[in-house]
């Protein structure tokens, strides 16, 4: 009789895709070994499965340098109840694979995430290759290997392109050379969230979901807040109201660590300036990669 196998002990933390994803080695660079990296279908599923209690934490793509911010991301964390407890930044190096023995004379159809495809813009109009959007990087490559399908590539990281056993013919193809993508790690509970590896010791920051009044100078006011109070706004963002039609809410990143005892002054100044200020997270800001 075969032994069951032990259940795995370490902490779960989900992450959207297939394994080898950028978003897997978010979770990696973030944990390492510390943690059981989970692939769900997509962000929805992220979200919806740790704000369930069903993972430690889970990291979910916001900006990539090329394509800018990752909105639905946004959308999705303003509908649930979680915590942004800290950040990964991950070069983002790509490749183009496909089965063993292709050549890249013979590729008819190039699949991958549209923002690869994007990223990868400049090597692929190069030829006239039918470019196809998948769910994800990696899924693409594991599509190609499991249909066995001839006359195709996939645009995605060498390290997923070897899990599924392709054959990279061509390297490094992004049109950026030092394109990365920007993770945030979220929780339902932060106290339960494994050590994380990335900026620990490094300067701290902050998300906040701000609503303001549909009047003239309401933005205006809140800023105001923030200049007096020498604060720094790395990031603005605007997003349509889940509750009004035509209004919007505001997400600010700021260089500073507005849980801090010592940050209440302009934390009340801002709820006073505003309908609703909603603190998203105070973390530790990631290093960029060397």
């Amino acid at each position: 009789m075969t032994a069951t196998p032990a259940p795995d002990p370490r902490p779960v933390v989900l992450f959207a895709g297939e394994p080898g994803s950028f978003a897997e080695d978010a979770v990696l660079a973030a944990f390492g070994s510390d943690v059981h990296a989970e692939g769900v279908a997509g962000f929805r599923q992220v979200v919806e499965e740790v704000a369930a209690g069903h993972g430690a934490a889970g990291v979910l793509p916001i900006e990539n340098v090329v394509f800018g911010t990752v909105r639905e991301t946004y959308d999705l964390l303003g509908e649930q109840p979680l915590t942004i407890v800290g950040e990964v930044i991950v070069p983002v190096h790509l490749c183009l694979a496909a089965l063993p023995g292709e050549r890249i004379e013979g590729i008819e159809r190039v699949y991958s995430h549209v923002q690869a495809l994007g990223q990868s813009e400049t090597f692929l109009r190069t030829r006239a290759w039918s470019l196809l959007a998948t769910t994800n990087t990696a899924g693409s490559g594991k599509m190609i290997r499991d249909r066995a399908e001839k006359g195709a590539a996939a645009v995605l990281s060498p390290r997923a392109a070897a899990l599924f056993g392709l054959e990279v013919l061509a390297q490094d193809i992004q049109s950026e050379p030092r394109n990365r993508t920007r993770f945030l790690i979220v929780a339902a509970d932060a106290a339960h969230v494994p050590p994380i590896r990335t900026g620990a010791a490094g300067p701290r920051g902050s998300t906040l979901l701000v609503s303001v009044r549909n009047e003239p100078g309401a933005l205006h006011r809140v800023l105001g807040v923030l200049a007096a109070h020498d604060l720094n706004m790395s990031k603005l963002e605007s997003r349509p109201s889940a509750a009004h039609d035509w209004q919007y809410v505001f997400w600010m990143d700021l260089d500073a660590d507005l849980c801090a005892p010592d940050a209440a002054p302009a934390l009340n100044a801002l709820r006073a300036a505003a309908v609703d200020v909603r603190v998203m997270g105070c973390y530790p800001r990631a290093p960029e990669p060397v």
